[in-house]
């Protein structure tokens, strides 16, 4: 048997109310996504003005996240031609995504769900995510 650790909505609502705060901070409007461990969205937010385009964006770059245990922009050299897992972005009815702005989210080693972020740079995506990891207390692989 196994014992399972996931976020909650109450926890998928923290990390979310923390990167909406760096999002108006550095004054980009985004699209916050937030999944449990199974790669089930439990929290989304859009803020207003945030990219019509950025929801479903979001929502993959946690998936992906979520589902390979690692950052979105870890996998884009090796989705390349000739790398190890070229052709991923096709994979899962193209899903996967491979633009900064994906995490999962770690407690003591163990994901327990992911986060995605979209409408800006991919380096303010990556910012936005990474300020609702840290705000929860977790680790962002």
């Amino acid at each position: 048997m196994q014992t399972i650790h996931r976020l909650d909505c109450d926890d998928a609502q923290r990390i979310i109310e923390a990167a909406k705060k760096h999002a108006e901070a550095i004054g980009v409007p985004m699209c916050i996504a937030v999944m449990d461990e199974s790669c089930h969205l439990i929290g989304f937010l859009r803020m207003d003005g945030g990219k019509i385009p950025s929801i479903t964006m979001a929502i993959d770059k946690c998936f992906t996240a979520t589902g390979t245990q690692k950052p979105t922009q870890a996998l884009a050299e090796p989705s390349m031609p000739g790398g190890p897992v070229y052709g991923l972005t096709s994979a899962h009815g193209g899903r996967f995504v491979v633009i900064a702005g994906g995490l999962p989210i770690l407690k003591n080693g163990q994901v327990i769900g992911g986060i995605g972020v979209s409408s800006g740079t991919p380096a303010q995506d990556l910012e936005v995510a990474q300020a609702g990891v840290h705000a929860f207390g977790a680790e962002g692989a």
